[in-house]
C-alpha cells in the first residue's frame, strides 16, 4: 500500500523557500544580504518620430512592433554601498545627455558617477536621441525640434525611473554565471552576401552571454540582466522595435512571469547577426538568447557575497591631426550624400570658430559585486576588447560596450591599422574630425586593468 507522508504547513513553508530557487539551479540561502529594486517606464514615442542608425531611412516611424523600455536595477549591498544599472531600447546616449543624466541621478538620488551605468542596447528601430549622428540623416528644423523634446522626455523619464527603483529596494540574493548563444558573426571577416549555411565563419567573436539572476527572498525570481556581443541590426524598417534583445526580454518575462528582464550590450560594434532583415529572424535570435539564459538560470550558478565596490575613470584618448578648413572643403566639393553633410559638418564648425579636438575623453567604469567584475566601456567597442579584458581580468568578466557614452567605433589596434568601416570612415558620421591615433587598444586596456586594482 501506498503510504503519503504527513508534512506540516511550517515544514512545508520552510521546504518551498530552500527549494523555490530549483527552477533556477540552486536552493536561495534564507539569508539575503543583498537589496535589490527593480523599475521600468515605457519610452516607445507617442508620435512618428525619426529612426536612429541608418543613413539610407528617409521619414519617419510608422509603427510598432513592440515597446521600447528604459529598466533600472538599484542595488545595496551588506554595509549600505549603493549603485543603479540602467538599460535601454535605444542606439545611445551621447555625451551631453548621459552627463545630464547622471549629474541629476547623483544630486537627486546621492549617487556618485561610478556607481551610475547607463547602458544602451543598440537597436537601430528606436528613435534618434539629441543630436546624436546628426549629419547622417535628412530630417528638417521641424523634426528636429520633435526629437530634442522626445530627448528631454527620455531625460525625465530615467532620472525618475531610478528613484521608483530605489522605493522598490527588498532583500535579494544574487547569482552570477555565463551561458552561451551562437548568433553572432564577424562582419569584417565574413562577407554577409556570401554566406551559405556550409559556411566556415571567420573570427574574432565573443560568444558568452553573461547573466545575473536576482532572487526575492521568497525564492521567486525578480529580475535577470544578461548581455550579448553583437549588433541589433536585424531589422531595418520603420517600426519601433528592440530587435532580437527586445524580443529576447519579451521572452523571458513571459517565461518568468512577474521577474524583469534587463538586456545590456556588449563589445558587438563588429559583429552582426546574420542572416537578417525579417521579423521572424529577429524573434528567432530573441528566442535563441532567452533559451541560453533559461539554461544558465536552470543550473547552479555562484552566489555572490554582498560586497560592491564601484570606480570610474575617463582618459584621453588621441586622434590623428584634424583637417584643416581648404582640406574640408576639397571634401565637401568633392563628396555626396552624408559624407558631403558630414564634412560640412566639420566645417562649419571651423566656420565658427571652433577648434577641432584632438583627443577625447573616454569613460571607463568598473563594478565589483562579490566575486563578479564588471567592466563598461563608452563607444561602439569591436570585440578584441572583450577578449582582452578576459584575458586580464578572468574569463568570467562581464563587458558591456555602449556604456555611458555614444561618441565613434573604438577599433582595436589591428582593425584601426586595416581601415575600413569601424576603424576609420565611420568617424565622420559621428562627428569626429579623424581616426584615432595608434596604441588606444593598449591604452585602454592598461587603463581597465588600473582601475580594477583600486577595487581590490
Amino acid at each position: 500500500m501506498l503510504k503519503i507522508a504527513f508534512i506540516s504547513p511550517v515544514l512545508l513553508l520552510l521546504l518551498s523557500i530552500l527549494t523555490a530557487g530549483g527552477a533556477y539551479g540552486e536552493a536561495v540561502p534564507l539569508e539575503t544580504p543583498w537589496k535589490a529594486g527593480v523599475a521600468r517606464v515605457d519610452i516607445t514615442p507617442q508620435k512618428p518620430l525619426w529612426l536612429a542608425g541608418y543613413a539610407s531611412r528617409d521619414h519617419a516611424a510608422e509603427g510598432t512592433l513592440h515597446s521600447l523600455w528604459a529598466k533600472a536595477l538599484t542595488l545595496e549591498d551588506a554595509s549600505g554601498n549603493c549603485a543603479v544599472l540602467i538599460t535601454s531600447d535605444v542606439l545611445g546616449f551621447p555625451k551631453g545627455i548621459s552627463d545630464r543624466i547622471c549629474d541629476r541621478i547623483a544630486v537627486t538620488y546621492g549617487f556618485t558617477r561610478s556607481q551610475i551605468i547607463l547602458n544602451a542596447s543598440h537597436t537601430h528601430s528606436a528613435p534618434v536621441i539629441d543630436n546624436s549622428l546628426r549629419c547622417i540623416y535628412t530630417y528638417d528644423d521641424a523634426e528636429e525640434e520633435k526629437l530634442m523634446h522626445y530627448a528631454t522626455v527620455l531625460e525625465d523619464s530615467i532620472v525618475a525611473l531610478v528613484g521608483a527603483a530605489r522605493e522598490n529596494l527588498h532583500p535579494a540574493a544574487i547569482f552570477s554565471k555565463n551561458g552561451i548563444a551562437r548568433i553572432a558573426v564577424n562582419r569584417r571577416n565574413n562577407t554577409e552576401r556570401e554566406l551559405l549555411s556550409t559556411s566556415t565563419l571567420a573570427g574574432p567573436y565573443d560568444h558568452a552571454v553573461p547573466t545575473l539572476k536576482i532572487i526575492h527572498a521568497d525564492g521567486t525570481l525578480a529580475a535577470v540582466v544578461f548581455g550579448y556581443a553583437c549588433h541589433p541590426t536585424v531589422l531595418s524598417g520603420y517600426s519601433w522595435c528592440g530587435d532580437y534583445p527586445g524580443f529576447a526580454q519579451i521572452a523571458l518575462e513571459e517565461n518568468h512571469p512577474g521577474a524583469t528582464a534587463l538586456f545590456f550590450a556588449g563589445c558587438g560594434a563588429d559583429q552582426n547577426p546574420l542572416p537578417r532583415r525579417t521579423i521572424a529572424l529577429a524573434q528567432q535570435y530573441g528566442q535563441t538568447l532567452a533559451a541560453s539564459v533559461d539554461r544558465v538560470l536552470s543550473e547552479a550558478m555562484r552566489p555572490l557575497a554582498a560586497q560592491l565596490s564601484t570606480a570610474y575613470a575617463e582618459i584621453a584618448l588621441e586622434l590623428e591631426e584634424a583637417p584643416d578648413a581648404a582640406t574640408l572643403r576639397e571634401r565637401v566639393a568633392n563628396t555626396s550624400g552624408y559624407a558631403h553633410q558630414c564634412n560640412q559638418a566639420l566645417l562649419d564648425r571651423i566656420d565658427g570658430g571652433e577648434t577641432l579636438p584632438g583627443s577625447y575623453p573616454y569613460p571607463l567604469q568598473l563594478w565589483q559585486m562579490g566575486e563578479q567584475t564588471l567592466v563598461t566601456l563608452g563607444g561602439e567597442v569591436t570585440i578584441p576588447y572583450a577578449i582582452g579584458i578576459k584575458e586580464r581580468l578572468g574569463q568570467d568578466t562581464f563587458v558591456m560596450g555602449y556604456s555611458n557614452d555614444l561618441m565613434a567605433y573604438i577599433p582595436s589596434e589591428q582593425i584601426l591599422e586595416e581601415g575600413g568601416y569601424e576603424g576609420d570612415t565611420s568617424q565622420l558620421i559621428y562627428g569626429m574630425p579623424n581616426k584615432w591615433k595608434p596604441g588606444l587598444e593598449a591604452q585602454i586596456l592598461d587603463a581597465v586593468e588600473a582601475l580594477h586594482k583600486t577595487l581590490r
